[in-house]
């Protein structure tokens, strides 16, 4: 089996390397020829431009793209739209929002080409090896591809969840709970950080990960990060979010379902790229009034 792979970022290139290590042949595609290189020497077939990856490929063609959402994405799948054949196989294992999945496969299917939207899970690490995927598409034609993710996910990692539009749905909903499990984690340290006791982070995340009710990889993940900074003193708190946060709060919203946890969890993560907030100040200012309540000045 031989597949494209076209964007080779972090995500991509580990992608290509979790791949290879199965045998699985792989085509690659990326505006760096840099990024190519390093794709090369992954033991992938390096091609310049998507007309080469075409050529590089056995018909029925299965091209995964790997390429941020939005714009990219777009102009990605309508280059595919006219370059591939019928029957030809697009996936998208980037973070789209689903209804441009929808969007994409009715573009590609006006073409005879299937589509797959894959939510792609498991970081950096997941790429590279054991990753965890949720498949939207054409039921039929998943068996194709299946083989694919039988390989490089984990033991029970990867799972045909409906037609197009459907792996995307639900990697929207999976990322709105890590916004919430990540904002619990961060809220239970920042408490530690100003009680009465000193506490050895490292030690607390590494004791908590082992038998307790909240272990699991978000914690072994604190480990480490506390692990090369006790107490996080070189990093900013700025919590930046990619967009599934949000659109799982609209989606909610729009189905009368209560997110309180996500929506709080991503209002937290507007508010930390903000140095000073109107709200603060009319806030502290309605306090001082009313009360005489002190109010911090500049």
């Amino acid at each position: 089996m031989k597949i494209g792979m076209i964007g080779l970022g972090k995500m991509g290139l580990n992608l290509v390397k979790n791949l290879r290590d199965h045998g699985i042949d792989v085509a690659a595609n990326d505006l760096s020829a840099a990024a190519r290189e390093d794709a090369a020497l992954a033991g992938a077939t390096a091609c310049a431009d998507l007309e080469a990856l075409k050529a590089a490929l056995p018909a029925p063609r299965i091209v995964w793209v790997m390429v941020p959402a939005g714009k990219p994405t777009d102009a990605t799948i309508a280059s595919l739209a006219t370059l591939l054949d019928p029957e030809d196989i697009v996936i998208d294992g980037g973070n789209s929002f689903y209804q441009d999945s929808l969007r994409h496969a009715a573009l590609l299917l006006e073409q005879g080409i299937h589509f797959f939207d894959v939510g792609t899970s498991g970081g950096m690490a997941g790429a590279r090896a054991d990753g965890n995927f949720m498949i939207g598409g054409d039921a039929a034609t998943f068996k194709t591809i299946e083989p694919i993710f039988a390989a490089i996910a984990q033991t029970d990692g990867y799972l045909y969840v409906g037609p197009a539009g459907s792996g995307h749905y639900l990697k929207m909903v999976h990322n709105g709970i890590e916004y919430g499990m990540m904002q619990a984690i961060g809220e239970g340290f920042d408490v530690l950080a100003n009680g009465p006791f000193d506490y050895d982070n490292a030690a607390v995340a590494k004791m908590w990960n082992h038998g307790s009710v909240i272990r699991g990889w978000l914690m072994e993940l604190a480990e480490s990060a506390f692990s090369k900074d006790a107490d996080l003193t070189q990093i900013k708190g700025v919590m930046h979010s990619s967009g599934e946060g949000a659109w799982t709060v609209t989606e909610a919203q729009r189905l009368h379902v209560p997110t309180p946890v996500i929506s709080s969890a991503l209002m937290m993560r507007y508010r930390s790229e903000q140095d000073d907030t109107m709200t603060g100040k009319v806030v502290a200012a309605l306090r001082n009034e009313f009360g005489g309540h002190a109010v911090d000045q500049k």
